[in-house]
Order: structure tokens, then sequence, then C-alpha cells
């Protein structure tokens, strides 16, 4: 069972992490070991706490969603959705053959994984400039088929914690010619629809909404949570991926909290 102000603070780092390419999951499972929380029904209150997150991208994306269904519904013009659901493919497969695995095994929520998944993705940004990349674009509506596939088998690898889904997606982007802030804004795009799947698949299962009958309360304070924090947090980080060497930045900070999580689960 997860506590009112375990929740505060799960809400609070959801809020904060979600979307900066730091990796939520990695932080929120850095979390649940800092306050001690269960760890049998923090799966389950992952599943549920992104939703103050996910309502955070409606509002900040509304513009931009209205746009796409004039697009689709009155324009016909379905090149940019086809683009996100092919994004999605690669995601939406590795979760439904891995998912299980990932979630009921320690392995990948250890401590040492998610400190390596943070390293790694970390040292990318900060070399993302001396990768090679493809002719520059100007935004993300100019990705093709091919490229928007290639960043969705990028984004599998953010199943496993520490990873980070807006990362890997930033980073593909950034190869495939995007700067960061558009690739930013697709990743996000692509987020929402990702976001909404694990929502209604969670809903769909009769112990999942168990779960919400028995923990309402604390789901609810973690999601307000996690909401106010993220509309905050999103808004910082689309302003500051606009500056050079901002994915650097964010990249010296996976490592530097690499280092800790090894220390933290030395001294554990």
């Amino acid at each position: 069972m997860i506590g009112k102000w375990q929740s505060i603070w799960l809400g609070l780092t959801q809020g904060l992490t979600e979307f900066i390419p730091v990796s939520s999951s990695g932080h929120l499972e850095i979390m649940r070991n800092i306050v001690s929380a269960d760890p049998e029904s923090f799966h389950l209150f992952l599943e549920f706490i992104n939703l103050g997150t996910w309502l955070v991208l409606l509002i900040y994306y509304r513009k931009r969603i209205v746009e796409i269904l004039r697009e689709i519904f009155v324009e016909h013009n379905y090149k940019f959705a086809l683009n996100v659901i092919l994004t999605c493919i690669p995601v939406v497969i590795a979760a439904l053959l891995l998912n299980d695995l990932i979630d009921s095994s320690p392995f990948f929520s250890s401590l040492p994984v998610i400190a390596t998944m943070m390293a790694l993705v970390g040292i990318v940004m900060i070399v993302i400039k001396k990768l090679p990349k493809c002719k520059k674009i100007k935004s993300e509506k100019e990705l093709t088929p091919k490229k928007a596939l290639a960043i969705g088998v990028a984004q599998c690898f953010a199943l496993i914690p520490g990873t980070s889904r807006s990362g890997t997606t930033i980073i593909a982007g950034r190869v495939a010619g995007m700067d960061n802030k558009s690739a930013a804004d697709y990743s996000f795009l692509v987020s929402i629809v990702v976001m909404a799947g694990v929502i209604l698949k969670s809903l769909l299962s009769s112990s999942s909404r168990t779960y919400i009958a028995e923990n309402w309360l604390t789901l609810l304070i973690a999601n307000v949570v996690a909401f106010i924090v993220g509309l905050i947090a999103i808004k910082f980080v689309m302003n500051y991926l606009k500056k050079e060497g901002s994915l650097e930045t964010f990249g010296w900070y996976r490592v530097v909290v690499a280092i800790l999580v090894i220390i933290f689960s030395l001294l554990k």
C-alpha cells in the first residue's frame, strides 16, 4: 500500500521528470527506494500516475491536436498521423511481448540497471553533436515514414527504466535531422497516443479497476501533484531545448545521477 505522503513524492517526481529527457520511470524507481514504497502495488500505481501528465500534454498541445484532426478529417492529409502511428507500432509490439517480463523481473527495476541506462543514454546526449545525422529538416512535419519508424524502434529501449522515452525519441529525431525542440514536440505528440493506450489497457483490466477503487485517494493526490508540476516542467523544458547544448546538459545530469544511484545502491 502506498501512503499519502509517498504518493505526493511520487507525483512530484512524475511531474518533474516525465517531460525532461532524464527518465521518469528511472526516477520513480529511485524515489520508490527512497520512500520505501511497497514494490507490489508500485507497478499498478505507475500505470495510473501517467494520467496527470497525459492531461498536461493534451492542454499544452491542444492547438496542435486540433490542427492534426483538421488535417485528417477536413484536408484528408494523413501523412503526419501515419508517421505517428508508425512510430507507435514498434513500442506497442515490444510492450505486448516484453512488458510482463520487465514488470515481473527484478533485474529491470534494479538500481544498477537504472544507473547503467542513465549513464549510457546520458553519454549519447553528451556526444550527440558528433554523431552522423541525416539531412536537416525544418520540423517534425517533414519526417519520412522510414525515419518515423526508425524513431519508433529507438523508443522501444525506453521500456527499460532509466532510458527515457522522450530521451530516446529526441536522440533519434536529432539523428533524423530535427533540432531539439522539433524532436521533443514529435516525442510528446507520440506520447499522447502511447500514454492513452497504456491508460486504456489498464482500465480494461479488472485487477487494475479494483486497485483504483481501493486506492483512489492516493492516485488522485499523485496525479494532481503530477499535473500541476508537469505544467511548469513542460514549459521549462520546451524553452530550454531551444538553447544550444541543452541536450548535453541533460546528458551530464544523467551521468551524475547514475553515479549517485550506484553509490546509494552500494550503501543501501
